[in-house]
């Protein structure tokens, strides 16, 4: 098992935008294209409150290819997007990393 750890960092005033479209259609598009989330987390005490964290998780790296591409090139899913910042942009960058569970991992 592979988790893909996402953080969005939003443009100021932004965040209510990002959770909005995840809320009302990124997570319906993600279950009909079999991509499964692991967790979701907005920072509470931290650097940036202007951040959104997400974990996916998948089987193999050909899964996570497969299923992503699938997902970016859904006409449904450029039209949302596009639809979601028709007020700007929403993102000012996004990091991810894809972590592998340790032997002794309660998370497998």
């Amino acid at each position: 098992m592979i988790y893909e750890m996402r953080d969005y960092r939003c443009l100021p005033g932004r965040l209510p935008a990002l959770l909005k479209r995840f809320e009302t259609v990124t997570l319906d598009l993600w279950k009909r294209h079999g991509i499964e989330p692991a967790g979701f987390w907005t920072v509470e005490v931290g650097g940036s409150n202007l951040q959104l964290v997400y974990m996916l998780r998948w089987s193999s790296m050909a899964e996570r290819e497969a299923k992503w591409t699938a997902f970016a090139s859904d006409p449904e899913w450029i039209a949302a997007r596009a639809e979601s910042e028709k007020d700007g942009p929403i993102l000012a960058n996004i990091v991810n990393s894809f972590l592998k569970p340790t032997s002794f991992s309660t998370v497998k």
